[in-house]
């Protein structure tokens, strides 16, 4: 079982003079639970190296055993410090691909040509898409196989206007996820804020926020056993 994970290249949080990048629980809780499953777990951004983390998920309110175990564990510190660029992966090489979020997404992935073609060949490889919170966002611009897109009519879930709202960036961000899914033609689906909600559809799995990144990874571990059956 070989898993990919992409993640941002992006650090500044539009015109605030703040920075943005990933979100650490939403990498390390996923990270852990398919790494203890036994998947070999490659580390990609369109830049290489190390992400940028934000710092806002840095925070002490922000901590899960997740978290402080990645803290702990020096191999995998060492393995996102020396990500691989996205121009060098191909989906051949993997089983299904992982997008933690946090805002960066919404400015790099949304629009990265490396990233929009990873996804449309995970797709018509019929390989799961797994990707939680504003890493949804790197949906928009990528296509399903008839050229209409990717999202288009399908169920899914990702950071909702109202929680965009509760931490001040509605107006920062470059898009709305749950604006722009429904443009698309998306069946948009949500929870109250900052509930754990996980929408599949066919080979898609999306995640509304944080506290919904263990069950896309679980979500996601379920489909790749089926598989393998």
């Amino acid at each position: 079982m070989k898993v990919l994970f992409v993640l941002t290249s992006h650090d500044k949080l539009g015109s605030t003079g703040h920075k943005t990048g990933f979100w650490l629980e939403e990498f390390a809780a996923p990270y852990y639970a398919l790494k203890d499953a036994g998947a070999m777990i490659t580390l990609a951004s369109p830049a290489g190296g190390q992400p940028p983390l934000d710092p806002k998920s840095d925070e002490p309110a922000a901590q899960t055993s997740a978290t402080e175990r990645f803290r702990q564990d020096t191999e995998a510190q060492a393995a996102l410090a020396s990500t691989v660029p996205l121009k060098q992966v191909s989906a051949t090489d993997f089983d299904a691909v992982f997008y933690p979020g946090g805002h960066g997404p919404l400015w790099d992935l949304a629009n990265d040509p490396n990233s929009i073609a990873l996804l449309e060949a995970f797709e018509r490889a019929n390989k799961p898409l797994a990707l939680v919170c504003h890493a949804p966002g790197a949906l928009i611009n990528v296509r399903a196989a008839d050229g209409q897109p990717l999202v288009a009519g399908r169920h899914v879930t990702g950071f909702s206007n109202s929680e965009e709202a509760a931490v001040g960036l509605t107006t920062v961000v470059p898009f709305l996820i749950e604006d722009e899914f429904m443009r698309l033609g998306a069946h948009y689906e949500k929870a109250p804020d900052w509930q754990v909600h996980v929408v599949t559809d066919g080979r898609l799995i999306t995640g509304q926020n944080p506290a919904s990144s263990e069950g896309v990874a679980q979500a996601l571990l379920s489909m790749l056993a089926n598989q393998e059956k």
